[in-house]
């Protein structure tokens, strides 16, 4: 906890939860989805938009699923779409999107843990550089995204999901009607609730982020700039005086920044105009943002402990020597192209029982990084290895029936729990056996990137006609409906 690069994650992370407070609080994120339900025209349109709506409030998993699930919910309900449905929608829009965004309250984790993973076997790089290189390989996320608009786009299901919507296409929104369920949506909704005189515009949401965004920009130039003008690196230092703007310069000064300062710098910037934004609108006063700021930064202490026992438990592998036991015992024995789809799988199991994405993340990733340095110091392979931990963890916390954000997701479609588990698990096994056969074992070979996700979104578009059947109703019983 000490460490001057954990404590600056830590910061960033309570200070991105302060910032998305205060959105919340403003009406900006409210008033996003709002304009967005608007244009909802129809039962394709409809999940297009909620899909749209996830991408946008990508900064936050929690977030994400208590936001947009109760602002979607009547629209989608009006267009006759399963609350099952609206679940799976606003879960694979939650971790899948939250977990790949470059400005998150995920970052602090995955940078951390990368950093922490190449600090154990000597290598000296920049975590945050690493994290960026794995997000093309980032199978389970890209293609679940992808998953949803082909199959909203056909009106198109399987399984259990099928049923459901042609239940709902007739008339039954939702199989279970639990008060319990509703309930708990409001209590959980109130704490994003906007304030009672705060004025509903997209723009209380699009500033702050957006400085949030471009601020971290900035940091990140700054960052590298100062470190390697500071450093002996001549080659370097005339690349960044001769040409400062340049690509070269600016992957440079980006590869040698430290993103936990930067990160926390534009967190700390964005929260500050946040404040004077309500201040000026008068939605609160300087003393109450502040206390908004705070409680925002209290819902991500937890984040901050798990982080704070991730860290521990990588330091206790590492003086343990497990990681230097696993390389005895399967770099020898494990066939280089299979290792990222055992990553994967063994994520997969790891967060499917314990219902952790963080946890699964946490145990993972110090194994991972001397092993798949020891079978091929390639950067290439490593960075293939650590996507699989970080889309494998996120994988089995979809299937997961006790993942928190699986239980959110039913709560915020106000759906049964054990109905979106059940409808979403053979979706989740698809994209994961999709993800596995057409994206890991090519990568595992040293296909290019640029021929696997296509082949990859090939096989996923022909195994949905294969095995789904349209949901779409035709007049007649559209009027049956009505």
């Amino acid at each position: 906890m000490a460490d001057p690069w954990n404590a600056g994650i830590m910061l960033k992370v309570l200070a991105i939860g302060g910032v998305i407070n205060l959105v919340a609080k403003m009406g900006g994120a409210k008033a996003i989805a709002e304009s967005l339900a608007k244009k909802a025209k129809s039962a394709r349109s409809a999940q297009l938009i909620t899909w749209a709506a996830g991408l946008l409030v990508f900064f936050d998993d929690y977030a994400n699923s208590l936001i947009i699930g109760p602002m979607m919910r009547p629209v989608t309900d009006k267009m006759n779409i399963s609350r099952e449905r609206l679940a799976f929608v606003i879960d694979a829009t939650a971790a899948p999107v939250a977990g790949i965004a470059m400005i998150s309250t995920w970052i602090g984790l995955e940078v951390g843990l990368i950093g922490d993973g190449f600090n154990a076997i000597g290598v000296n790089t920049n975590a945050f550089s690493v994290f960026l290189s794995t997000l093309p390989y980032r199978f389970y996320n890209i293609l679940i995204l992808g998953f949803i608009v082909i199959t909203a786009g056909l009106l198109k299901e399987f399984g259990p999901m099928r049923e459901a919507e042609l239940r709902a296409r007739r008339g039954n929104i939702n199989l279970v009607s639990n008060k319990d369920i509703d309930e708990k949506i409001s209590n959980e909704h109130s704490d994003l609730e906007p304030l009672s005189g705060a004025k509903l515009n997209i723009w209380n949401a699009i500033i702050p982020i957006g400085i949030l965004i471009v601020g971290s920009l900035f940091a990140f130039y700054y960052s590298g700039y100062t470190t390697i003008m500071s450093g002996d690196d001549a080659s370097l230092i005339q690349i960044i005086n001769n040409s400062p703007l340049s690509f070269v310069a600016i992957r440079e000064a980006f590869s040698n920044s430290d993103a936990s300062v930067a990160l926390f710098q534009s967190a700390l910037l964005a929260g500050i105009v946040a404040i004077a934004m309500g201040v000026c609108k008068k939605i609160f006063t300087v003393s109450q943002g502040l206390e908004m700021w705070v409680d925002g930064m209290k819902t991500l202490v937890i984040t901050c402990v798990i982080l704070i026992c991730a860290w521990s438990l990588s330091s206790v592998i590492k003086e343990l020597g497990t990681a230097k036991f696993l390389i005895q015992i399967l770099s020898g024995s494990v066939p280089a192209f299979l290792l990222p789809s055992i990553i994967f799988v063994l994520g997969g199991i790891i967060s499917f029982s314990t219902g952790t994405s963080y946890g699964t993340m946490g145990i993972l990733m110090p194994l991972t990084i001397p092993l798949a340095h020891s079978i091929s110091p390639e950067m290439s392979y490593i960075i293939v290895c650590i996507s699989a931990v970080l889309t494998g963890s996120i994988f089995g916390d979809h299937c997961s029936p006790i993942s928190d954000t699986t239980i959110l997701s039913s709560m915020g479609a106000g759906c049964n729990h054990i109905d979106h588990v059940r409808t979403q698990m053979p979706y989740a096994l698809f994209v994961g056996s999709i993800a596995i056969l057409f994206g890991y074992i090519p990568a595992g070979f040293g296909l290019p990137i640029y021929l696997i996700l296509p082949l990859a979104f090939v096989a996923m578009f022909i195994g949905i006609q294969i095995f789904g059947k349209s949901v779409d109703v035709d007049e007649k019983e559209e009027s049956l409906i009505a």
